[in-house]
């Protein structure tokens, strides 16, 4: 764990690009409601190239990364402690100081897709998932699913000779994974069918298909802007319980001020925040 010494310390979010992130709105508000008053969280736009040589010039200071695209799995290799769903997933989005003053690599992309999942889907149970995509969020919510319990997941995947990695994640944590075409497949059928749907696919990417995957009874859409998505539309006018990319940024946040600070995170400080920085448009449920 990071030390929770209160004097100054720094953290930031490393990425490209990265104007973008939320990340500073979710980690300020932490540190205030913890009386952290001399930590600091900033903005690196780094490419995977950049995040080595960044890391290296880090004074003892530092007491964490949040790391996005592209560098998640530059991320990893940097690290002398690798945790067992990072090294799973294949990537990393947090990297934490050791005493040492080497790093611990970890993934709490996991975590907001478990959470996501429970607090704003509603999930409580289940056997089976559909998944959508096979990028580095498809191989987390893999992650996510073995951890929630469940054993059989469907990944249905515009290309399936892209979907390696994600198939090795899913035999890491012992999930069985059917592979089938995006295009090809009953969408109808298998949304009916399975106790949990993730799209991680790009946006408009899933639009022709929404009434079909508004089937399913639990869904997460990992895109949050802008919203609503047309799948987040199908599934709330159907009746389904829906989970969105902001729910599952807020939630891996908390793993992340916990690895950097020692300390537990203040949720509904942090919650607060971030609906407030995105207009309150969604509950994001704790």
């Amino acid at each position: 764990m990071a030390r929770s010494d209160p004097a100054a310390r720094k953290a930031a979010v490393v990425g490209s690009p990265i104007g973008h992130s939320l990340s500073p709105v979710l980690h300020g508000a932490a540190y205030r409601e913890l009386g952290l008053t001399g930590w600091t969280y900033e903005r690196f736009d780094r490419d995977a190239d950049g995040l080595a040589e960044l890391i290296g010039g880090l004074g003892p200071e530092w007491a964490g990364l949040s790391v996005t695209m592209p560098g998640k799995r530059a991320a990893l290799g940097l690290a002398k402690e690798v945790t067992e769903r990072a090294a799973a997933v294949g990537v990393a989005n947090t990297l934490t100081r050791l005493a040492s003053g080497e790093w611990s690599a970890d993934c709490t992309d996991v975590d907001g897709v478990t959470g996501a999942l429970r607090a704003a889907g509603g999930f409580t149970g289940g056997s089976r998932a559909l998944l959508l995509g096979a990028g580095g969020t498809a191989a987390a919510a893999m992650a996510a699913f073995a951890e929630l319990g469940l054993t059989d997941v469907t990944l249905a995947v515009r290309e399936p000779a892209r979907a390696g990695d994600v198939v090795l994640t899913a035999e890491h944590v012992g999930l069985r994974v059917s592979v089938q075409r995006l295009d090809s497949i009953d969408l109808d059928a298998a949304a009916s069918e399975v106790d949990v749907l993730v799209s991680t696919l790009p946006a408009g990417a899933a639009d022709p298909h929404v009434s079909a995957l508004a089937r399913a009874a639990c869904v997460l859409d990992v895109i949050y802007h802008p919203w609503p998505t047309p799948l987040a539309s199908a599934v709330s006018f159907a009746g389904g319980r829906l989970a969105t990319g902001l729910d599952m940024l807020l939630h891996q946040a908390f793993g992340q001020v916990e690895l950097f600070t020692g300390r537990p995170a203040p949720r509904a400080a942090m919650r607060d925040a971030l609906s407030a920085a995105t207009g309150g448009e969604l509950d994001l449920p704790l």
